[in-house]
């Protein structure tokens, strides 16, 4: 009796010791963290809007391009120029009568203003009228001026009555070329080009002046 119950015993005692390791073992692993949450995608910074310098510097770049491809004549770039310099010699006077400075509603104003030279602008580009001339000697040096006006509101050396006179000047020199050219059944004649090509000399010099002279636009941003 006494030697048969000995193994149950040492049996009882293991099952016992097993059962305290398993519980032990069980207690010591580490808890399963929980899936972290992904953190939400930031909403992107809104695109500020244009300041009025740069939206003429906009439409200057945009008549430039319409020159070079052809897409406007010379009485259409003409007729926007006299609308941008309007636009100009209002801003200009704004500025005089404010300290240099527009107000909130001159601002939406001419905001206004340039939307519907830009709407314009797109409908002289996409109409049936074109300028096969545009790659040509007068039409080359109709874009660079337009180029040189719009680097210069950029840069901030032309304000707004300098572009405004200098898009006048332009403009007379488009009217001049888009009259000669239908009277002569769309090109120039040698002595007409000589004239334009003179006129330009006079403007590019006019450019460089105004651009050079101790005149700046306060509220352009300055060239890098």
């Amino acid at each position: 009796m006494k030697w048969s119950a000995l193994p149950v015993a040492v049996l009882m005692a293991g099952s016992v010791a097993m059962a305290q390791d398993q519980s032990s073992s069980g207690s010591q692993q580490p808890a399963t963290a929980p899936a972290a949450t992904p953190a939400a995608t930031p909403a992107p910074a809104a695109k500020p809007k244009p300041t009025i310098a740069q939206r003429k510097e906009n439409q200057q770049d945009r008549i430039a391009q319409g020159v070079k491809s052809g897409q406007l004549t010379a009485g259409e770039t003409a007729n926007l120029e006299t609308k941008e310099a309007a636009i100009n010699g209002e801003t200009k006077a704004d500025r005089a009568a404010n300290g240099g400075k527009l107000t909130a509603a001159e601002k939406k104003q001419i905001n206004g203003q340039q939307n519907q030279v830009s709407k314009q602008i797109y409908k002289d580009k996409h109409n049936a009228n074109t300028a096969n001339y545009g790659n040509s000697k007068v039409g080359k040096r109709q874009e660079n001026q337009q180029d040189r006006i719009a680097q210069g509101i950029k840069s901030g050396q032309l304000t707004a009555g300098e572009t405004a006179k200098l898009e006048n000047q332009q403009k007379g020199i488009n009217q001049q070329v888009a009259a000669d050219r239908k009277a002569n059944g769309g090109t120039l004649t040698a002595s007409e080009k000589k004239k334009v090509n003179k006129e330009q000399n006079a403007a590019s010099k006019n450019i460089y002046h105004k651009k050079h002279n101790a005149k700046t636009q306060p509220q352009a941003q300055p060239k890098p």
